[in-house]
């Protein structure tokens, strides 16, 4: 079996995988019971959603998205980080 059809096939199938984990994702940040759980959840939703994109750019066999991904996977982290110094000494900016 050729490579394309297998991602022909794959892809498809995966995407309503993603979409309920999309939605898991947001009912544990509405509801979370922490902070550092709704954080979790925003890391997850960012990475999956970045792999999302990347599959997207394999189905549909255009580089654009990777580029969006990269920055979804950046902000994720920068995101980290600012949350993370925040916990720890309760001040942003320094």
């Amino acid at each position: 079996m050729e490579p394309t059809a297998i991602i022909d096939v794959v892809i498809p199938a995966l995407i309503p995988i993603f979409f309920a984990s999309f939605i898991l994702y947001l009912v544990r940040i509405i509801k979370g019971p922490t902070i550092p759980d709704m954080v979790l959840a925003v890391d997850c939703l960012g990475f999956d959603l970045a792999l999302l994109m990347v599959l997207l750019t394999l189905y549909y066999r255009s580089p654009f998205l990777i580029v969006g991904a990269l920055l979804l996977v950046l902000w994720t982290f920068i995101l980290d980080l600012y949350i993370a110094k925040y916990l720890e000494k309760r001040e942003l900016g320094d």
